[in-house]
C-alpha cells in the first residue's frame, strides 16, 4: 500500500492540474471501489473549483468551493495518471474532443475527470480497494475514517519530545507503535523499517524501553527518511507510479527493508526478517538493539 511518500508525491503531482482549476466534467465507469461512490458523485463535482489540494495520512483530500471534500485514497493499487498535452507521447495517443483531452482507455479506469488546467485525471485501480469519497469539509476532522489520526511526521509538532510522551507506557514492539495511525498518521512498513534501522533500534525491542539516547536518534531519522523518499518521488514495488507515469526510485536506497539474507551496509551481518502483527520486518541484529 502506498505510505506517506508515495501519496504525498501524487499529490504534488495533481496540484498543478487540480489547484485552483475547476472539475469540467467527471465520469465514473463503475458502480463502487472498495465502497461505493457517493449519491450523484459526478454532478456534484463537475463545476466545483478546488480551492486547496492538501494531504492528511495517507489520503489526498481537495477542499472544493461548495464546501465539501474529495478524499481520495489511492488503497492497494490505486493511480492517479495526469494527461495534458505536454505529456500525450509519453502516456499514449491524445486526441481533442470539446476541448478535452482524450487517451486511450484502460479496463481499470474507474473515474476520469477533466479539469481547466485543460487536464485529464485517470484514477487506475485494478484491485479496486481504494476508494473516492464527499464529505463535508467542516465536518472532515469528525468523519470516521480521520477521526483519532495521529500527528503527521513532517510537521513541525513531531519531534523526540513527543515521541518520548507518545511512547510512554507501551508494551508493543516499538515498530508496532510506530505504525498505529493513532499515534503517528501516515507511517507505514517501509519507511518504519528504514528509520529504525538509521537510528539503530531493534523492531523488537518494546517501545516502552527505547532508550532516550535511541529517541533522540530515531524522531529525526523518521523525518530524514521520509523527506529523503519524497525527493526521490516515493518507492515503487509493485504499483506506485507519479502522475507522469514514472516510477518512484527510493527503492534503490533501501538499506533494510525487502533485504532478507543480503549484507548489512554497515557492518556486513545479514539483514532478518521477521513477521510481527501479519508485516514483515527487515534488521541487522547486529546494528539494532
Amino acid at each position: 500500500m502506498p505510505e506517506l511518500p508515495e501519496v504525498e508525491t501524487v499529490r504534488r503531482g495533481l496540484q498543478p492540474v487540480m489547484e485552483g482549476r475547476r472539475f469540467t466534467s467527471v465520469q465514473t465507469r463503475r458502480g463502487d471501489l472498495r465502497v461505493p461512490f457517493p449519491n450523484d458523485f459526478a454532478a456534484r463535482l463537475t463545476g466545483r473549483r478546488v480551492v486547496k489540494l492538501r494531504r492528511r495520512a495517507k489520503y489526498i483530500l481537495g477542499d472544493l468551493d461548495s464546501g465539501e471534500t474529495l478524499v481520495i485514497h489511492l488503497g492497494m493499487s490505486g493511480r492517479m495518471l495526469v494527461h495534458t498535452e505536454s505529456t500525450r507521447k509519453k502516456l499514449g495517443n491524445y486526441g481533442r474532443h470539446n476541448g478535452a483531452i482524450m487517451s486511450d482507455a484502460d479496463k481499470h479506469d474507474h473515474v476520469v475527470m477533466e479539469t481547466d488546467a485543460p487536464a485529464r485525471i485517470v484514477f487506475n485501480d485494478q484491485r479496486r480497494f481504494g476508494l473516492m469519497l464527499l464529505v463535508e469539509t467542516a465536518e472532515l476532522d469528525e468523519h470516521k475514517l480521520f477521526k483519532g489520526l495521529g500527528i503527521e511526521p513532517l510537521g513541525d509538532a513531531f519531534h523526540a519530545a513527543f515521541l518520548t510522551k507518545a511512547l510512554k507506557g507501551k508494551k508493543t514492539p516499538i515498530k508496532s507503535a510506530l505504525l498505529d495511525q493513532r499515534v503517528i498518521a501516515g507511517l507505514g512498513n517501509i519507511y518504519v523499517c528504514e528509520a529504525l534501522f538509521r537510528a539503530r533500534v531493534s523492531p523488537k525491542r518494546q517501545a516502552i524501553k527505547v532508550r532516550p539516547d535511541q529517541i533522540a536518534l530515531l524522531a529525526p531519522a523518521i523525518k530524514s527518511i521520509l523527506r529523503e523518499a519524497l525527493k526521490a518521488g516515493g518507492s515503487s514495488l509493485r504499483d506506485h507510479k507519479r502522475t507522469d507515469g514514472e516510477i518512484g526510485m527510493f527503492q534503490h536506497r533501501f538499506k533494510v527493508y525487502d533485504r532478507e539474507g543480503e549484507p548489512c551496509p554497515a557492518c556486513k551481518t545479514k539483514i532478518k526478517r521477521l513477521v510481527q502483527a501479519g508485516r514483515s520486518s527487515f534488521y541487522c541484529p547486529n546494528c539494532q538493539k
